[in-house]
């Protein structure tokens, strides 16, 4: 291992070791506002520095959130900027993300004709790390303005052939399913192409029991809220890497309800960490299985792109505990409600 890749998996490790612990967030649910929130993470927590400038007493929720997305986005930039194919690809992997986040967002309020809001929670310190055109996105009033928006992008290409049905709506699922279908091919790839050994194993072990829980989690909402035949839920998937196998997935594309998705899933070798992660509903289950999962690969692995990548989803899943802190505290949500929200 070079001395740059093992600086790497000690500051990812060291990083780690810094985010917030049990006591932190015990704290955090004793707190009464917003303010109070900010004041704690300012005051005891390792996002004191990007916090310092931020006067507690007339913070903003919104403007406290963009604040530590930017500062996980840069954190992220940083950690990749180290002499490797893979970490290049995993700083793409990170701005790509969020670029699929962002159309998302402005396509569901395209779709509410509301697309005046997209701009004022437009991460801004974004615009200059993205192909798409920002400005142009925020006044886009129709699919045809959005697609022009997309025009540099790799993702005009791949919405291109999207309309919307005569009333205006967008098929969002399927548009979706395109766009993460991308972002996990370009990372997919990335493994199978730039590594080999114990790492191309661990990294290839991650992301296809991820994607395992996620194909499992998206059968459910399909079958749920859209009601869909079978070949049209397989047709929705990500199947390229996948443990499953095609008689498994047959057989929950199939199940008469999602009771018997999860017996199926279960009983297989890949659905054993349901039981053990500890949700509150189907779609939480996924983002338990990757935090649990990277958490796990940072204390244990040796390879620095897989302590890397890990130590990016454990960094998410923080930042998505205080983003449902502070709506909970907002909306007076009582402790243990908001508590069983929280991946620890």
């Amino acid at each position: 291992m070079s001395s740059t890749s093992l600086a790497v998996l000690t500051k990812a490790r060291a990083k780690f070791g810094k985010q917030l612990s049990e006591h932190d967030y015990n704290n955090l649910l004793a707190c009464q506002s917003v303010a109070e929130v900010m004041v704690y993470l300012k005051s005891h927590t390792h996002f004191a520095k990007v916090l310092e400038d931020v006067n507690e007493r007339d913070v903003h929720r919104g403007r406290l959130e963009m604040l530590l997305r930017q500062n996980l986005f840069y954190e992220f930039d940083a950690l990749c900027r180290y002499d490797s194919d893979v970490s290049t690809g995993f700083s793409q992997y990170v701005i790509e993300q969020m670029e699929v986040e962002q159309i998302l967002r402005f396509l569901i309020l395209l779709s509410a004709k509301s697309t005046e809001k997209f701009i004022f929670q437009f991460p801004s310190f974004f615009a200059k790390h993205t192909e798409i055109d920002v400005n142009r996105l925020a006044n886009a009033v129709n699919y045809e303005e959005f697609l022009a928006a997309l025009s540099s992008s790799p993702f005009y290409h791949l919405l291109k052939d999207f309309t919307p049905d005569k009333n205006g709506r967008l098929p969002v699922s399927d548009i979706e399913m395109k766009l993460y279908g991308y972002v996990f091919q370009n990372l997919f790839d990335l493994v199978i192409s730039k590594t080999k050994g114990q790492e191309k194993e661990e990294l290839k072990s991650l992301f296809f029991t991820i994607n395992d829980y996620m194909i499992f989690s998206r059968i459910l909402r399909l079958k749920k809220y859209y009601d869909l035949p079978p070949e049209k839920i397989k047709d929705n998937l990500f199947l390229k890497y996948t443990t499953l196998s095609p008689q498994l997935l047959d057989e929950m594309c199939q199940a008469e309800s999602t009771a018997e998705v999860f017996s199926i899933m279960q009983s297989a070798g890949a659905g054993r960490m349901i039981n053990r992660i500890g949700y509150n509903y189907a779609g939480d289950i996924p983002p338990r299985v990757k935090y649990k999962l990277a958490k796990h690969n940072i204390h244990f692995s040796v390879n620095p792109s897989v302590v890397m990548i890990s130590f990016m989803f454990t960094s998410e899943t923080e930042l998505m505990n205080i983003i449902s802190l502070i709506e909970g505290i907002r909306y007076k949500v009582d402790t243990k409600t908001i508590k069983s929200l929280l991946i620890m």
